[in-house]
């Protein structure tokens, strides 16, 4: 992709090194605090998105709970958006991703790094192996993100179905659900462009367990797409 080259052209006297680190953080993973694999991920996702003329907006830094062990649900648009929530957000989280994307490179490494789960969603067993170590590590003080919709949307800003099931780690571990509303993620790499591009990325309230406990997965769904898809077609309409 044009964008990810002008990253690293941009970057060229820091890449090697960043690389190595990169590479020798994922390998050593269980040996360094997450603080410190995350300050590096940070610290290189910041200048690879200068290189790359992509700006990220960020919007209700205030909501992310100040407690550990919680779950943000942002809508997705493309494989930039976990490196746009990288910059965006201060405090480290994981990732629960499709186990399609588990090898690409770059993204393997920041994968390996934050020690994300990656889910087969045509094996059910997996699947719901995977629900109960997120729901293990959030009880225990992780900050995870998933993305409900379960694949990128491929329609720009517009927002697909929520799986009601992507909410069963939250329901479980009875944590903080932040909605997270995306705005222009898909320019920066599933596009072929290099044009300066500004990614919106809101942190909505979160929505702690007493006020969810009772409802089901489904109607969790709807209720925190309706927040982003609000989010949204408000941020639209003032642009």
């Amino acid at each position: 992709m044009k964008r990810i080259l002008l990253m690293v052209l941009y970057n060229l006297p820091f890449v090697p090194w960043w690389w190595y680190q990169l590479c020798s953080y994922a390998k050593h993973t269980d040996e360094i605090p997450a603080e410190k694999k995350y300050a590096l991920l940070k610290k290189i996702t910041v200048h690879a998105n200068k290189g790359g003329r992509v700006k990220i907006e960020v919007h209700g830094k205030e909501h992310i709970p100040s407690q550990k062990g919680f779950i943000f649900f942002p809508n997705h648009q493309g494989l930039f958006d976990v490196l746009s929530i990288i910059e965006a957000c201060d405090v480290p989280f994981s990732v629960v991703a499709k186990i399609e994307v588990k090898d690409i490179l770059f993204l393997k490494q920041v994968f390996a790094i934050l020690k994300a789960k990656f889910m087969d969603r045509d094996n059910v067993r997996q699947s719901l192996k995977i629900i109960q170590e997120v729901t293990e590590e959030v009880k225990s003080g992780k900050n995870y993100l998933i993305f409900p919709e379960g694949t990128r949307s491929k329609k720009g800003n517009e927002v697909g179905k929520f799986k009601g099931g992507s909410f069963k780690s939250a329901m479980n571990a009875k944590c903080p659900i932040v909605p997270v509303a995306m705005l222009n993620s898909y320019q920066a790499f599933d596009t072929n462009s290099i044009r300066p591009v500004t990614v919106q990325v809101h942190f909505l309230k979160p929505i702690p367990y007493e006020e969810y406990q009772g409802m089901k997965s489904t109607e969790i769904a709807k209720l925190v797409r309706g927040q982003i898809v609000e989010t949204i077609e408000k941020s639209l309409k003032n642009d």
